[in-house]
């Protein structure tokens, strides 16, 4: 992302995700619920897949955003994810901190596009950033 861009809030277009892709299949299985959030969510979606789930960053990580899980064919939103874990406001905010430094650490991995229900997201397939985002998520359950 340009200087320009970074400023003026310029949208960067990423080439589609490869035919073949492992993350392409890993998102082929989340289909559902990432059309059921692409109609729901009207702000930026950027997903990291995984085996048998998806992370999706919504907004403008790493400083303004929120955290869907897709997982056993549902979407699992912050909010649902802090009271299902008895999670405290001060527990929430330090995991969305490390999320959005784990993001920033995955800033240099390639990032792609793909449409899902319409809408066109940015996919991060980064196995380094799924297990990042999985052991915080551990460690704040801890």
């Amino acid at each position: 992302m340009g200087l320009l861009d970074k400023f003026f809030g310029g949208k960067v277009d990423y080439p589609p995700l490869p035919a073949g892709n492992e993350a392409l299949a890993q998102l082929d299985e989340m289909k559902a619920p990432l059309e059921e959030l692409a109609h729901k969510v009207h702000d930026h979606l950027e997903v990291v897949p995984a085996e048998h789930e998806a992370f999706v960053f919504l907004g403008k990580p790493p400083r303004n955003f929120g955290v869907a899980w897709i997982h056993d064919g549902k979407v699992t939103g912050l909010k649902e994810f802090a009271e299902e874990h008895h999670l405290t406001q001060v527990e929430v905010g330090k995991m969305i901190v490390r999320l959005g430094e784990a993001y920033q650490h995955a800033s240099e991995t390639p990032r792609y596009s793909a449409e899902f229900g319409g809408k066109q997201m940015v996919v991060i397939p980064s196995q380094g950033l799924e297990q990042e985002m999985h052991q915080i998520m551990a460690n704040t359950l801890h």
